[in-house]
């Protein structure tokens, strides 16, 4: 691992990071703030489009809280970088800064677009031998937090707890998982459904602990991307035990994640601490 920087925060350090990916065959980034003395646990951050390593450590607020129950966070980049593959570049919502957090089974894709792997796997077993830390939790924004809720459920012995701000929580119904699903993983929808939280739930894959999930109701995509009554009804039939909150007049920004990013850190504390 290389540090880029470093900055005192809150008698903590807020790092930024580089490293060589076995799994995507680049060099990944990542940030990550660690507290003043003894590491009670570590946090996942998953960010969603367009975002990269620096988006959630920067707006976020999260320092103080993670500093004051002695959690460190850690932020990866949203999808390889410097590959210019066909169409890579070519939309929001696709591509660079649009990885899904699936392992990609379509070529060029799937030589390099192996984000599933690289979290629960390399970035997961980095966490345990540079930073000594065992105990693992997983959130995340919007794409972001369909990583965590899929990453978090079919892993639940890895994760001590999950939650999500804005989570893509049905992708197979929605716009943005139907085009980045077809690219990245073939028109075989069947293939789709194990990297769909809802579909999972429904399947069967349960978390022991109780998830949360806070979702504005002025979020514009709402309605048509996250469709967060579709998972808070596949819960209900299995008896995942989930917490939705709607805070009325959210919209889907940093603004409102900033707004109850303590509450986050506060429900994965009791898991971690």
């Amino acid at each position: 691992m290389k540090l880029l920087k470093s900055h005192k925060t809150f008698e903590g350090k807020t790092e930024f990071w580089s490293h060589p990916s076995s799994t995507t065959k680049t060099e990944m980034k990542f940030s990550t703030f660690i507290p003043d003395g003894e590491i009670r646990g570590c946090l996942i951050w998953l960010s969603g489009l367009t975002c990269t390593e620096e988006n959630f450590i920067t707006k976020a607020g999260a320092q103080k809280y993670l500093s004051e129950r002695k959690l460190m966070v850690i932020a990866p980049d949203t999808s390889p970088r410097g590959l210019n593959l066909p169409g890579e570049h070519d939309s929001y919502d696709f591509g660079s800064g649009a990885s899904f957090y699936v392992n990609a089974t379509v070529k060029p894709y799937s030589d390099h677009y192996k984000m599933y792997d690289y979290i629960n796997e390399e970035l997961y077993s980095l966490i345990k031998s540079e930073f000594k830390v065992s105990k693992i939790s997983i959130f995340g924004h919007s794409m972001g937090g369909h990583g965590a809720l899929v990453i978090g459920l079919k892993n639940p012995g890895k994760y001590q707890s999950i939650s999500a701000f804005s989570p893509i929580v049905n992708p197979i119904l929605a716009p943005w998982g139907v085009k980045a699903f077809t690219g990245y993983l073939g028109e075989d929808k069947s293939a789709w459904k194990s990297y769909d939280a809802t579909e999972l739930v429904k399947a069967g894959n349960k978390h022991p602990a109780k998830i949360l999930i806070h979702q504005g109701t002025h979020d514009e995509f709402l309605i048509r991307e996250l469709l967060t009554t579709h998972l808070m009804d596949a819960a209900s039939e299995v008896n995942q035990e989930i917490e939705i909150v709607f805070p009325d007049g959210y919209d889907h920004s940093y603004y409102f994640i900033s707004s109850f990013m303590e509450e986050h850190i506060r429900h994965h504390g009791k898991y971690l601490s």
